[in-house]
């Protein structure tokens, strides 16, 4: 499917490898992670957090790659959370799929270890760093990666129902639906 957006709850550093194995595209980002070139290189659409005023900007640019059959990967919490539990999904990139009249993928990304127990490991949350969290994915015997494709979601015209009906598709119980792949990490 082309021009598509998809979102799935952030936990890690490792999100865009586990879902670019299954579902390559362009990825809105914090800013200050990345310089312009590295940005370009990556296939990174940069966010300011602290902007709101910049925000429209970035959803028109989602809308744009949307409208040119391009994938455009978004963690709509705006925050990485630990794995275990997840933030809500805030309505404003919903409306890039609105504008464009492109369809929404939900994803639903969970790490686990050997054993099928949810890992805790590749979380980057707080006042961690990169390195740490590196370290302590490194730290494990290995860890699997397990995108869950959820069912596409219609635009339709209101971005706060459909970022309710994309939380939703990625809720709790996802790990008993079909669509599964899992994607070795480490």
């Amino acid at each position: 499917l082309r021009g598509v957006l998809v979102v799935s709850p952030h936990m890690s550093w490792l999100d865009v490898f586990a879902i670019g194995a299954v579902l390559p595209g362009w990825y809105v980002a914090r800013a200050d992670m990345f310089g312009q070139l590295t940005a370009r290189l990556l296939n990174i659409i940069p966010i300011e957090r602290a902007s709101l005023r910049r925000l429209p900007t970035v959803v028109d640019t989602v809308a744009d790659r949307l409208r040119a059959g391009q994938t455009v990967v978004a963690f709509p919490e705006g925050t990485t959370w630990c794995g275990v539990a997840c933030g809500s999904f805030y309505p404003a990139m919903f409306q890039a799929a609105i504008d464009s009249g492109r369809p929404v993928q939900p994803l639903r990304l969970t790490y686990h270890h050997v054993d099928g127990l949810i890992s805790t490991a590749p979380a980057f949350v707080g006042d961690d760093t990169l390195w740490a969290a590196m370290c302590r994915l490194i730290s494990q015997r290995r860890t699997l990666a397990h995108v869950h494709v959820e069912s596409l979601q219609l635009p339709g015209a209101d971005r706060r129902a459909l970022a309710r009906r994309c939380q939703s598709a990625v809720g709790v119980g996802v790990a008993q639906r079909p669509g599964r792949r899992h994607v070795l990490v480490a």
